[in-house]
Formats: structure tokens, sequence, C-alpha cells
């Protein structure tokens, strides 16, 4: 069996690590074949391919990002291109198909499995925000990212008794946010999922300093005002899937702050930093039991799945279960942390 592979969307720490599984147990244990696609979408849909064996995969579990390279392409945003990617396929002799992404990279593959397709999904995404696994790959790595960022910043802080701002991403679920900010000890953190009054938060910075300690914000890059606050900032550009890309709340949420409390205000921007370096043992750990299972599945022929953590066991789910919805935080778990703010 000849089986490509591909990984889409934002990179992450832990893609290599299921490039590698995939390979070293298809070649070793199968016997299978394999053709790697480059840039997302783009390699099926350009016919844009590498070798992919044993020798290609030798070295690069520490490594962040992805040999095969990363697109937010949309084939179905592309005159023929469902047509492109199957007549590609079948041109390298492909009988299936691994795709490693997020929510648009594995929608895509949910829609080619409804056009018969023999696909197979891996879910990845720093934003933890895909239903049916209970983690994604990358998402330890960002958390632990963040988190050492602000264990930093909480020093300089007092020593200039100064706000500082901490934007991680998290376009539409908080859950970097939530996790760094309470690992970090922050004194409030925002999320999309809970639209935030900008006098409330001005209020908890006053009460912060009050008792000698200056505060430190966590906000999503997705976190919005209530409504009427005027606050989100977005550039109004779109990606291939409809994303409005954003960016600026932090900048944002530091000036109203300084301009309502008179206190100084700093904005951190992380940003891609959170995508970058070497995964943890976790993300290593968890890709890594992915991509045994996701080639067990294709060779068992079990098409139109993804690997799903539930638990401490990998498990099948139909693909559409990953990407139907996305998954957000709980209010129970929000209002849990809330316990430690102030």
């Amino acid at each position: 069996m000849r089986v490509g592979m591909l990984t889409g969307g934002g990179d992450c720490p832990g893609l290599n690590a299921v490039i590698r599984a995939v390979v070293r147990k298809g070649v070793t244990a199968y016997g299978h074949d394999f053709i790697g696609f480059r840039d997302g979408w783009r390699g099926p849909l350009e016919n844009d391919t590498m070798a992919l064996g044993i020798e290609q995969v030798r070295g690069i579990l520490p490594r962040g990002g992805t040999i095969l390279g990363s697109s937010r392409t949309n084939p179905f945003a592309i005159d023929n291109g469902v047509e492109q990617i199957k007549d590609n396929l079948a041109a390298n002799g492909c009988d299936a198909l691994i795709a490693i992404g997020g929510e648009d990279t594995l929608g895509v593959a949910t829609r080619l499995a409804d056009l018969g397709v023999d696909v197979v999904g891996v879910p990845k995404t720093i934003d933890n925000d895909l239903s049916g696994t209970d983690f994604t790959f990358g998402f330890d790595t960002a958390v632990n990212i963040a988190t050492e960022a602000i264990d930093r910043l909480h020093t300089t802080a007092e020593s200039h008794h100064r706000v500082l701002v901490v934007e991680v991403m998290g376009r539409h679920a908080g859950w970097i946010a939530l996790h760094s900010g309470m690992a970090g000890g922050a004194n409030i953190i925002l999320i999309p999922e809970r639209p935030f009054d900008i006098e409330q938060v001005c209020a908890q910075v006053e009460s912060r300093f009050a008792t000698h300690y200056a505060p430190i914000i966590v906000v999503s890059e997705g976190a919005v005002p209530v409504a009427g606050g005027d606050m989100s900032l977005a550039s109004g550009e779109k990606d291939a899937f409809g994303h409005v890309r954003l960016g600026g709340i932090g900048d944002r949420v530091a000036a109203e702050i300084e301009r309502r409390t008179g206190k100084e205000a700093r904005a951190v921007v992380l940003g891609h930093v959170q995508r970058g370096g070497t995964p943890t043992a976790f993300d290593r750990w968890l890709a890594t039991r992915f991509g045994l299972h996701a080639i067990t599945a294709v060779h068992e022929g079990d098409f139109g799945t993804m690997m799903a953590l539930r638990g401490t066991e990998i498990v099948r789910v139909p693909l559409s279960e990953g990407t139907d919805q996305l998954k957000t935080v709980r209010d129970d778990l929000y209002e849990e942390a809330e316990v430690f703010f102030g």
C-alpha cells in the first residue's frame, strides 16, 4: 500500500513526531510505502511531493514545525480543486491519505471522505479546540511557553509597578489563556467565551495595586468586550477559510487601562513564539501515539476516522465528530479559575 501524508494549517510542535511514527511503523510493521505532499492541501492540488521514508524521518522527533511544510490552502475554494486532488492521488499511486491538521484541514478531509477519498485524520492545534478529543498535540507546548513568559513578566511588572497584559493565541477558544493564566498566577484572564467589562477589569487592577502588587492580565487574541464596548480589533483581511485575521486586543486593553486608571500598562504579544521550538515531552508522546494509531487505521482500512485521546486511550472517532463544532472553555472551568483572580 502507498500512503500519502500532509500537514495543514498553522504549524505546531509535534507534527514531525506524528510523521516519524507513521513512517517508522508503516514501513517496519506493515511494509507500506509513503509519499509526502508539501504545504498542506496545496501539495495534492499542485502535485508537489517529496520522498518520505525512514531516512527522511531520522532525527526529527525533537524538531518543531513540519518537514512537509504547511499552508492554509482550501481546495474547495478553488475551481476543480477536488478533482485535481483525486487525480494527483491516483497519479502518485496513493491508496490512502493521512491528513494532520486542525479544524480547517480536517474539515477538508471530512468533505473529501464523503466524496470517496480514503483518508484518516490526526488532530493538531495549539488552541485545543477540536471536539472529539480531550487534547490535541501542540497545546501543551504552547501553554508551557506562555506560562514561562508570564513567570518572567511578574518580576518586571513588580519592579516597575506597571500592568502587563499578555496576549496569547486563541481565536474562538480560551484554552491557552486559561491554562497558562492559572499556571502563571495571572490576576485576570480574558477569553473569547466570556465577553469582558473593561470597567470591571480596571477595578480589579486598582484593587491589585491597593495591595502593593502589580497585576498580570492574560488575554486571548479573540477576547471581546461586552456589547457596546467597541474594543475588539481586526484587520478585515480573511484567509482561505474565511477567518478574519485578529490581533491587537492586548494593546487595546493596555491602553484603556492606562487611560482609565492612570497606571502605566504595557502589552506583550507572544504570537507565533507559541508555535515554535521543540515540543514538550507530553506533546511528543501524544503525537507519536496518534501517528502509530493512524497508520494502523489505514492498514485496517478504517477510513473517514480521526484519532482522538480519551482519558489515556487513543480511540477512533468519525472525522465529522472532530470538526462539527469547536470545543470551547466551559463556564464551570472558568468560574473555577476565577476563585484565584484578583
